[in-house]
């Protein structure tokens, strides 16, 4: 009795099952640009919008957590704004090192609805760069965005949500 057709069949699944979870990766990150999912804003530095929309308004609230044991306490001055698209809006936000050590924060924002990525365009933002932080420094970041006229009726309110990550070590180690 031969196990040569199995064998056959069983490394065609294995292979065909290492080729799918190398493709995962791309094939979401293109599910998600094509569907909108996700939120992830661009972290490019946006053109200045030439038109306002004067009719609508749209609500835009920010949100900003620590990852776990990041020693650093963000929050916007204000909790949410109204803007009409098209129009330039400046957010102030303040980070403390809590901690007794000089730290590194990256901020890594995401937009929900996941639709509304596209629509959000940041012309400063802290999270474009890492930032330096001393032990108990505090600071303010400035965030100066619009949302473009092109947003889908639909949307009414976005939400800009930031992650603030420690990559001191991550420095030090690539240092």
């Amino acid at each position: 009795m031969s196990h040569a057709p199995l064998l056959k069949r069983l490394v065609l699944i294995c292979l065909g099952m290492f080729a799918f979870a190398f493709a995962m990766v791309p094939l979401y990150d293109v599910f998600c640009d094509v569907t909108g999912l996700n939120g992830k804003p661009s972290l490019e530095q946006a053109k200045q919008s030439t038109h306002i929309n004067e009719k609508r308004e749209i609500d835009v609230s920010f949100t900003t957590h620590a990852q776990s044991g990041a020693p650093f306490k963000v929050k916007s001055h204000e909790y949410s704004v109204v803007v009409k698209p098209g129009a330039m809006r400046e957010v102030l936000f303040k980070a403390k090192n809590i901690s007794n050590e000089d730290k590194v924060m990256q901020a890594v924002p995401s937009v929900s609805p996941g639709k509304a990525a596209k629509y959000l365009h940041k012309m400063a933002c802290f999270c474009f760069d890492q930032q330096p932080l001393k032990a108990g420094e505090e600071v303010e970041f400035k965030l100066l965005f619009y949302v473009d006229t092109e947003l889908p009726d639909d949307v009414e309110e976005i939400t800009l949500s930031y992650t603030v990550f420690d990559i001191s070590k991550q420095l030090v180690a690539s240092n």
